[in-house]
């Protein structure tokens, strides 16, 4: 396999895990700013107080996204698999 090839393919490879992690820590770090900007606010600093509620942000992207996840993630997939005869 040519050097160009593979780096194409980790180049594909590394956007396709950017694009299925992004929605989630997107929503994490929104959540976490909000949280802080509260504690701020209200002075109290509790550590674990922005755990439970970032916890439930990736859960409900995730419910809400799963099947374009799954979608993105089985189609890189497939397209891998179908390479495989040409990369001798």
């Amino acid at each position: 396999m040519p050097s160009d090839q593979a780096l194409e393919l980790l180049n594909r490879l590394l956007w396709t895990c950017f694009l299925v992690a992004a929605p989630v820590l997107i929503a994490c770090l929104v959540v976490g700013v909000l949280i802080s900007v509260l504690q701020v606010a209200t002075q109290l600093q509790e550590m674990t107080l922005s755990y439970v509620p970032k916890l439930f942000a990736a859960a409900l992207v995730l419910v809400a996204l799963g099947p374009w996840i799954i979608h993105r993630v089985t189609e890189f997939a497939v397209e891998m698999i179908k390479l495989i005869p040409s990369l001798s």
